[in-house]
């Protein structure tokens, strides 16, 4: 189905760009999970749009409204309903879009799978709009993984030719990704995060747009999660973070620069490490990403999506 992803958990996303509203449906979630909606809407805050000069213009609250799925504050087991209305609706600003799709969008190309019975407006089901159920439905997750001791960050990797400092994914500071939450421009070196918002507003003035990466980064995934072939950690994340968007890439650990390399240079050799006082198998390296064979090794995950 084509807006349904997940086995265990499974996440379904409906709505337009110009409808009345768009939303995702989670069906899966244990019961009895503690749902902090303020910690949610601040999580959902991030990616609101006409807050910053280097985003969209148009401006919506993406309150996250829970219809069905929790009661008094805790998961009930049964599907989670979440509905975002939309409020910032402008369709006479695409009103050409069926005579002249964009380039670069799936204006054209939802005309030919449709038939043309597609909603254009903004982009319908194809904009980038649909982004805020997936964050919704990420922000419930990533509450319920902090309960586990897994923690999730992202950053902006770069923009163009821009890039953040580089980070070696072994032991990072968490107190350095922590901060990256309370940053507009969430950057670990603030210098080049102006660089990187001077680019966008160089490009912007010229009436174009500019690619770039962002980071993610799991601390505290256990080991041993992950299926041979087509059930490995990779194939299941890249299907949904391919799902995202404008995302053209996606690359896990260092990337394509390991074709690069010898084998000796970037095999990650496990050893027996201290860790908290305790004696535990780790990689020296981390070069993978936190996966071999599809599965993980209890190092950090990291993946990097091409915009």
């Amino acid at each position: 189905m084509g807006s349904t992803w997940g086995q265990t958990l499974k996440i379904s996303i409906f709505g337009e760009s110009h409808g009345p509203g768009i939303g995702v449906v989670l069906d899966g979630l244990p019961a009895g999970q503690s749902v902090d909606l303020a910690e949610l809407q601040d999580f959902m805050d991030r990616r609101a749009p006409g807050r910053t000069p280097w985003s969209t213009t148009r401006r919506e609250g993406d309150r996250p409204q829970i219809l069905s799925g929790l009661y008094r504050g805790k998961t009930t087991g049964t599907p989670l309903a979440v509905v975002i209305r939309n409020d910032d609706t402008r369709s006479r600003d695409y009103s050409e879009l069926i005579e002249r799709p964009r380039p670069g969008h799936g204006d054209l190309t939802g005309i030919m799978r449709y038939d043309g019975a597609n909603d254009p407006r903004g982009g319908g089901h194809f904009s980038g709009r649909l982004t805020a159920p997936l964050v919704a439905a990420g922000g419930i997750a990533r509450q319920i993984l902090v309960r586990h001791n897994i923690q999730i960050f992202g950053r902006i990797y770069c923009i163009g030719d821009i890039f953040d400092r580089t980070v070696e994914w072994i032991n990072p500071d968490c107190a350095m990704l922590n901060a990256l939450a309370n940053k507009l421009f969430p950057v670990i070196d603030d210098s080049q995060g102006s660089r990187m918002a001077d680019a966008v507003a160089a490009v912007k003035q010229n009436g174009d747009s500019i690619g770039g990466m962002v980071e993610v980064v799991a601390l505290g995934f256990p080991p041993g999660v992950g299926d041979p072939m087509f059930g490995g950690l990779e194939p299941r994340l890249a299907s949904i973070f391919f799902a995202i968007p404008a995302v053209k890439a996606v690359e896990f650990g260092d990337g394509v620069a390991v074709s690069g390399r010898l084998g000796s240079e970037n095999n990650d050799s496990p050893a027996f490490v201290h860790v908290g006082g305790e004696t535990k198998l780790r990689m020296l390296t981390n070069h993978g990403g936190g996966s071999d064979g599809g599965i993980s090794n209890g190092m950090p995950i990291v993946v990097r999506l091409a915009i």
